[in-house]
């Protein structure tokens, strides 16, 4: 039995339960490699990149959708299987916008359960001529997957419903999220097995394979990969009570591209990004990129498109000019409205029959004359809740038509069967208008369908279609994704009945000078903005994002879904403790430059005080006559020189280098060009305003300087509001000698020329005027201030302050893009190298006066 509380996704994924076998047969693969398929196994996942090398320079998608572009059925004679392109998937339909010379291959399962004994046949039958991957899950994998975590739990929690009782919707259930990962595990195998990891791109489609990537990730971490979302996003206060949300999110940001359908769906998403894991987005040049541990998260939002060709190839049909004329004679002298649905609970199709009904009550003369036909088409899915639907649909169909039916003339018109596509096309010819009452829906392509065939095939101008002026009216839900996109509908919102109606009968009554216009606007957008629009842009801005993938060096770091890879630059790398003692050994005059919170200090503490071991390091290195050690820190004066008073020797720079002290016998210095602080008296009301209006946050007053801390705030609104205060203060201080700057989870206002720079360079200048140029350099530093410090140091040296032959030690802690060189994982890692360096000082001696004090 699998643990609740298991930990690691790779135990889970690869045990052997509900029903899945250990072991299959794999298909041959599409590759040239050295080896065998067995070391591609997932037990060897920790390699940080792949070494399989390709044979093969084309590149190459490879598509993963939990559907094959296929359509499946039993030959006659029961032997064996007849598989043909299913024209409807979009799967198929995006190939058209992607490059002539890009191989496609696809990975998904069947709509048909094939016997283990034909899958092998199945498999080299799909690939050699369809160039398919299939993946079969077992029947009570299956189940759980699809039916169960995907149906129970994700659909209705992306589409805003949350079950607040057991009769409501399905409780989470650990079980069906074991399942949904092993079956995401199975997809994976599948795509491993065909996969050139250096030359192919992956493109993983939709919500049933959301963890997908993270496996992909763990195997290869240069691979090239996107993800687009066809569902809603749901906004962070919903995401936020699914107990696997930071699993979901940490998944999909083992992407570099992820595609929404919408701003909205793409900003309900960075919010859980920045609410649940502390990640800012930023947008540069029109691109929206997603910070992740050195890695530029591409975030896209591009609608998805209709299929033009497809179509079109349907009004062509004889057999839809058929039924048009059927069509128009039976609804002769009527206006018709047309909706298109699934049966689905969040379709509104049950509002839409109440828009009708109160339509015919407020404005009777719509009664005998307008029709409204529902087609819908059968459900996906199972549960009470589609049951109730079903009913509550069929009740209120049968007591309008009761209501205002007469001889002859039924206001609602219910299809409730499959209507093939040209059959579809048939009925958009003849309705004046489409009505979309979806309480939310990702996309819903309805509409486009809807306009392209009220145009007609423009080189057919004999078809009834291109007689006449073009005209069509929408009337849309603003819940659906679609819906930005199509300025000229009426937008409603479904659950105001009353509203709905209204928009119902101004749509058919408005002019057809104003319904051609808004056709002619709607035609452009949609013929412009096709599914091969959508592909090739798609694709286009993966390429961009991915394009330095093989420049960095990559590693791949955390278990379980807490996997991610870290991107950095070639020359970057971890601080060898034994190589820079080597070097301080053979040093003369070394200057040490040492920041304080989140150096030698965690963050995390809350005593901030230095402990007996950190003041014994500090002490050591700076009583070596070779020595120069400086604690660069923003931190008040009063507080450093107060925990370091045992250390006689040090150097401190207090509030980043307004106050800068040589030594505990020299007096304090004051480095900014101004000690006026009449601009406190302007900006301290400003951020006395903001403190009252934000909750959990606070002013700190330093003697140069103030603060305004917003760590302890609400994550949106501290940010939102950081950024106002910022503009605010800003524009008050414009013409004060003070610069305003944003730092992590603060505002600060200081003086201007202050800086952990230029305390930097006033050292090594100092030094170098006393005839003691640094031959060593060690600055070690962890947020943004400290890489002004690493960023002087290149200018020092090209300036001569410091000599082309100083050796130097620049080192950020963290693994993080930073100007530094260098890296070191945490304080604990900077105090072990510190007490290496001090193990290797040679102290001068000093009388027991000078080593008195206590913290």
């Amino acid at each position: 039995m699998i643990s609740r509380s298991y930990t690691n996704l790779l135990d889970l994924a690869s045990g052997n339960f509900l029903g899945q076998p250990n072991e299959h047969k794999r298909l041959p693969r599409v590759m040239t490699v050295a080896g065998v398929i067995s070391e591609l196994d997932d037990e060897q996942a920790n390699s940080v990149a792949s070494d399989v090398q390709s044979s093969v320079i084309q590149d190459r998608i490879i598509i993963v959708a939990n559907q094959l572009p296929v359509k499946a059925k039993r030959r006659p004679d029961n032997k064996g299987w007849s598989f043909s392109w299913d024209d409807d998937s979009l799967l198929l339909q995006l190939k058209d916008g992607l490059p002539e010379d890009l191989e496609v291959l696809y990975v998904g399962s069947l709509n048909v359960d094939v016997d283990p004994s034909e899958q092998d046949d199945v498999s080299q039958l799909l690939l050699d001529r369809f160039k398919c991957v299939p993946a079969f899950l077992p029947p009570d994998i299956f189940t759980k997957f699809y039916h169960g975590f995907c149906k129970q739990h994700l659909w209705p929690l992306f589409h805003y419903m949350l079950p607040f009782s057991a009769n409501h919707g399905c409780r989470f259930d650990r079980s069906l999220w074991e399942a949904y990962v092993a079956a995401n595990k199975i997809f994976y195998q599948r795509v491993i097995e065909v996969i050139n990891p250096e030359d192919d791109y992956v493109w993983i489609h939709d919500y049933h394979l959301m963890v997908l990537p993270t496996f992909l990730r763990r195997r290869f971490n240069r691979l090239r990969m996107g993800f687009f979302l066809h569902s809603p996003f749901p906004s962070s206060e919903i995401y936020r009570t699914s107990p696997v949300r930071e699993e979901i999110l940490k998944a999909l940001l083992n992407s570099d591209l992820i595609g929404f359908h919408t701003f909205d769906y793409a900003r309900h998403f960075l919010s859980c990004c920045s609410r649940m894991l502390g990640l800012d987005y930023q947008s540069k040049r029109g691109y929206i990129g997603l910070e992740y541990y050195g890695r530029t998260i591409g975030i896209k939002i591009m609608p998805v498109g209709i299929h033009m060709g497809q179509i079109q190839s349907a009004l062509r049909l004889a057999d839809k000019e058929w039924r048009v004329g059927e069509l128009k004679q039976q609804f002769e002298g009527k206006t018709v409205l047309l909706g298109v649905d699934d049966m689905d609970v969040f379709k509104g199709v049950n509002l839409k029959f109440l828009a009708m009904e109160q339509m015919l009550k407020q404005h009777p003369k719509w009664q005998g004359r307008a029709v409204l036909i529902q087609i819908t088409n059968p459900t996906r899915g199972k549960g009470k809740d589609l049951e109730e639907i079903e009913v509550e649909i069929q009740a209120s169909c049968k007591r309008i038509n009761e209501t205002f039916g007469q001889p002859g003339y039924e206001p609602i018109v219910f299809i409730d069967r499959p209507v093939s596509i040209s059959e579809r096309v048939a009925y958009y010819t003849v309705a004046e208008c489409v009505v979309v009452t979806a309480v939310r829906d990702g996309m819903n392509l309805i509409p486009y369908e809807y306009i392209v065939c009220r145009h007609g095939v423009p080189e057919s101008d004999s078809s009834s279609e291109s007689s006449g002026p073009k005209k069509s009216m929408l009337v849309v839900s603003e819940f659906i994704g679609c819906s930005p996109s199509l300025s000229g509908a009426i937008r409603v919102n479904p659950w105001n009945i009353e509203a709905t109606a209204e928009a119902m009968s101004d749509a058919i009554s408005m002019a057809d000078a104003e319904k051609q216009l808004r056709h002619e606007k709607h035609y452009r957008y949609v013929s412009t903005h096709d599914v091969a629009y959508w592909s090739r842009s798609f694709f286009q801005d993966m390429e961009r994002t991915c394009k330095d993938h093989f420049r960095r060096r990559c590693w791949g770091i955390g278990l379980s879904f807490g996997f991610r890879v870290v991107a950095l630059d070639p020359n970057f790398r971890k601080l060898s403790i034994d190589h820079i003692v080597s070097v301080y050994l053979r040093s003369k005059n070394r200057a040490i430059l040492l920041d304080y919170d989140g150096t030698i200090m965690p963050q995390t503490s809350h005593n901030k005080t230095p402990s007996a071991e950190v003041i014994s390091i500090i002490n050591t290195l700076s009583g070596d006559p070779k020595n120069t050690v400086f604690v660069v820190s923003g931190r008040g004066k009063d507080s450093l020189s107060k925990w370091f008073s045992p250390c006689k020797k040090l150097g401190i720079a207090a509030e980043h280098g307004y106050f800068i002290r040589w030594s505990s016998n020299d007096e304090w210095e004051v480095c900014g060009h101004n000690s006026e602080f009449g601009w406190k008296e302007m900006a301290e009301p400003v951020m006395q305003l903001y403190t009252e209006a934000t909750d959990g946050s606070s002013i700190e007053s330093k003697e140069s300087a103030l603060v305004w801390h917003h760590r302890d705030a609400d994550l949106g609104f501290g940010s939102s509001q950081a950024k106002e205060m910022l503009d605010h203060l800003e524009s008050v201080l414009a013409n004060e000698p003070v610069a305003v700057k944003a730092g992590q989870f603060i505002v600060e206002v200081k003086p201007q020329g202050v800086s952990k720079g230029l305390v930097g360079e006033k050292i090594f200048t100092t030094m170098s005027e006393k005839g003691k140029q640094a031959d060593f350099v060690l600055c070690i530093g962890d947020d943004r201030s400290d890489e002004e410090m690493f960023e002087i140091i290149s200018s020092a040296i090209s300036s001569g302050i410091l000599s082309s032959r100083t050796i130097v030690f620049a080192c950020t802690v963290g693994q993080k893009p930073s100007k530094a060189k260098y890296y070191l994982d945490d304080p604990a890692e900077v105090l072990l190298m510190l007490k290496g360096l001090a193990e290797a000082s040679d102290p001068e001696p000093f009388t027991d006066s000078e080593s008195e004090g206590t913290l």
